[in-house]
């Protein structure tokens, strides 16, 4: 059963590919559903958001593009903005990657901490870039808060010098751990429910239960895909404040 549970998790070849002894560059299930996505995004936003009157999905758009541009200049300020097309399509990549796994017989590429970790790992490297071409070496005064004693500089030094680091690993790890969660919240349900529907007589009334309930989980899935997606776009809008406003 636990083997059944972590299927959903499971890389797998499609194409092999190895064109340097060890190095492993296969076309994987996991490479499928991001190219999927990013199939989805572009159809949805070219064929979607072009007419003067609004449909349903360009409203839907229009309000997700107001409220992130309202996150950027509430976190970055206006000077952001340069940094707005960046977040709404990491916005839209996260989001669609997460709602596309909840299809049976999908896969989640947020599932696997190598694609959650990469991005934000990906991210803070930019962002330590960006300081460093503008700040230049006043960039490491921000790893000494103003007016702290100089007895102190070596730990506090360290402190932040570790917090800083830290955190292109739990916005990746955030990300992974959620969504996780919820898959294998789901699967549990969902074959316990089967079970149910299976086994017949009393058991087969008692399976509507569950599967409200995973009706329920539906909903509440294609929240927290959304909501995830937004948190992971506001940490990485505070993580592109510091490329501007130097604390």
């Amino acid at each position: 059963m636990i083997n059944s549970l972590f299927e959903q998790f499971e890389i797998v070849r499609l194409i092999p590919f190895h064109p340097f002894g060890n190095l492993d560059l296969s076309f994987t299930n996991s490479s499928l559903f991001l190219v999927i996505a990013l199939f989805i995004i572009n159809s949805l936003i070219n064929n979607n958001v072009k007419n003067l009157v609004p449909g349903r999905w360009q409203s839907v758009v229009e309000i997700l593009y107001e409220n992130l541009v309202n996150m950027v200049k509430e976190n970055i300020g206006n000077a952001g903005l340069k940094y707005f097309p960046f977040l709404f399509s990491l916005f839209l990549l996260i989001a669609v990657l997460n709602m596309v796994g909840l299809v049976p017989y999908t896969f989640t590429p947020t599932s696997h901490v190598a694609v959650t970790f990469g991005i934000s790992l990906s991210l803070w490297i930019a962002c330590t870039i960006l300081s460093f071409i503008n700040f230049g070496s006043n960039f490491f005064a921000m790893f000494m808060p103003a007016g702290s004693p100089m007895a102190l500089a070596p730990f506090l030094v360290v402190i932040e010098l570790v917090s800083y680091t830290v955190k292109a690993l739990t916005l990746g790890v955030r990300l992974f751990a959620n969504i996780t969660a919820g898959h294998l919240l789901f699967a549990i349900i969902a074959g316990s429910t089967w079970k149910l529907l299976l086994a017949g007589g009393l058991l087969t009334v008692l399976s509507i239960i569950p599967l409200f309930i995973i009706l329920f989980i539906t909903v509440l899935e294609i929240g927290v895909a959304l909501i995830q997606a937004y948190v992971f776009c506001l940490l990485s809008a505070n993580y592109l404040n510091d490329t501007i406003h130097l604390h």
